[in-house]
C-alpha cells in the first residue's frame, strides 16, 4: 500500500500452528521475510511482542440491533469496536442493513457478507429476516447469494407457537433446493440452529456450516464429521440462554426447558464435536442482543469446553482464514496482524490486551 509505514516487528511471530519466526516486516502494505533495503528500509517503526495474524470473528451481525437495522454512524460504530478487539476479518452472517460502504474503507476490517437472513413467515426475529414460506425459498436464496460475499444464510429452527418449542423451519426438500441453488450460484450456506431436529435434514441436504450447533448430539456429531461441515459455537451467545428461558417461560415451558438444557450441556457438546474432528471457529454472535468486541470470550469460551489452547487459538487466526479464502501472514500477503505484549499460548487472556493492531499494513488505535 502506498504511503504505509515500513514495520518490523521483533520478538516471536506466530505464522501458524506450527511454526514462529523471530521477524517479521511490513513493506508497502505487505507481510514479508526479508528485510527492506532502499527507501523502504528508513524511518522503520520498530514493535517488540508476540504477533499473530488478524483475528476472526466468523458469526457477527454489522448493521444489527436489537430492533432491526441501524444507521451508518451505529454500524460503523460496532464494526471498529471489533477492530479495538483485534478482529479484523469479519463475517457478517446476516444483517438487513446496507454495508457495502465499508469496502471503500481501508481504516475498516474486512467483511465478507452473507446477505440477509432467510426465514420462515413470523418465525424469526422481528425486521431481521426476508420471511417466506418453502415455496419461495430457492427464489429468495439466489437474491442473497447475489447480495452476499459467496455466503447464504437461513434460518434452520425458531419457536413454533403452536408446538411451544423449537421445531424445523424448512421441509426437507425445499433446504435441499436452496442448498442446490445457492452451491450453483457460487455461495456456501449456512444456517442459524439451536436445537436438535433440523440438524440431520440440512447435513444431508449439503449445508456447509451450522451456526450455535448446541443441539448436537451423539447421533449427528458423526454424521458432521464425516461430512465435514464446520460450526461456529456462537458461546458467548449460548450463556445468555437462561435470560431468553426466563422470559419465555410463562407462555412456553416447554420452550424455556429446552434452551435451559442447550445451555446446560453446550460445553460437553462442544468438546465431543472437538473430539470428533468436526472443524470449528470462532464467532460472537455481536450485533442484535451482544455488543461487538467479544472476540477474545469466545476463544476462551472454546478452551473451557475442551479445545486446546493452540486449537482455540487456530479457531479465530490460521485455521479460520482458511476456511474464508483469505491469508495468514505469509509472504505478501495484506499486512492484517496483532501484537500482543505476552504469549497467547501460554495465556489466552492476553487476546484482550492488544498492544498494537496493523491492518492493510497500517498501524490503528487499539
Amino acid at each position: 500500500m502506498t504511503g504505509a509505514p515500513t514495520l518490523r516487528i521483533r520478538g516471536a511471530v506466530l505464522v501458524g500452528p506450527e511454526e514462529v519466526r523471530d521477524e517479521l516486516w511490513v513493506v508497502d502494505g505487505q507481510v514479508s521475510f526479508t528485510a527492506p533495503t532502499g527507501e523502504a528500509a528508513r524511518d522503520v517503526q520498530t514493535v517488540s511482542g508476540w504477533a499473530l495474524p488478524g483475528l476472526v470473528d466468523a458469526h457477527c451481525h454489522v448493521g444489527l440491533a436489537s430492533h432491526g437495522a441501524v444507521d451508518q454512524p451505529t454500524a460503523e460504530e460496532q464494526i471498529t469496536t471489533d477492530r479495538a478487539a483485534g478482529a479484523l476479518l469479519l463475517r457478517d452472517a446476516g444483517s438487513p442493513a446496507d454495508t457495502r460502504w465499508v469496502d471503500d474503507r481501508d481504516d475498516l476490517p474486512r467483511l465478507i457478507r452473507a446477505g440477509r437472513h432467510v426465514a420462515r413467515t413470523r418465525r424469526y426475529l422481528r425486521n431481521y429476516a426476508v420471511e417466506v414460506e418453502p415455496e419461495d425459498l430457492v427464489g429468495e436464496i439466489i437474491t442473497q447469494a447475489g447480495r452476499g460475499d459467496g455466503w447464504v444464510k437461513i434460518v434452520g429452527d425458531w419457536i413454533d407457537r403452536e408446538l411451544g418449542d423449537l421445531a424445523p423451519c424448512w421441509p426437507a426438500d425445499a433446504a435441499k433446493a436452496a442448498i442446490d441453488a445457492a452451491h450453483a450460484a457460487g455461495a456456501r450456506v449456512t444456517a442459524h440452529c439451536f436445537a436438535e431436529s433440523s440438524l440431520t435434514d440440512l447435513v444431508e441436504a449439503g449445508i456447509d456450516c451450522i451456526e450455535h450447533a448446541c443441539g448436537l448430539t451423539e447421533d449427528t456429531i458423526p454424521l458432521f464429521a464425516e461430512r465435514g461441515v464446520a460450526i461456529v459455537p456462537t458461546l458467548v451467545n449460548i450463556a445468555t440462554f437462561e435470560n431468553i428461558a426466563r422470559n419465555a417461560e410463562a407462555k412456553f415451558p416447554a420452550y424455556a426447558a429446552h434452551m435451559r438444557d442447550l445451555q446446560a450441556r453446550r460445553y460437553d457438546t462442544i468438546g465431543a464435536a472437538h473430539d470428533a474432528g468436526i472443524p470449528i471457529y470462532v464467532g460472537t454472535d455481536a450485533g442484535g442482543s451482544l455488543p461487538h468486541g467479544l472476540v477474545a470470550a469466545e476463544v476462551a469460551e472454546l478452551r473451557r469446553a475442551g479445545l486446546s489452547t493452540q486449537t482455540a487459538l487456530a479457531a479465530a487466526t490460521w485455521s479460520a482464514r482458511d476456511w474464508l479464502g483469505h491469508p495468514a501472514l505469509v509472504e505478501g500477503a495484506p499486512a492484517d496482524l496483532v501484537v500482543y505484549p505476552s504469549d497467547p499460548r501460554v495465556d489466552l487472556g492476553v487476546l484482550a490486551d492488544p498492544r498494537l493492531i496493523v491492518l492493510r499494513g497500517r498501524p490503528v488505535a487499539p
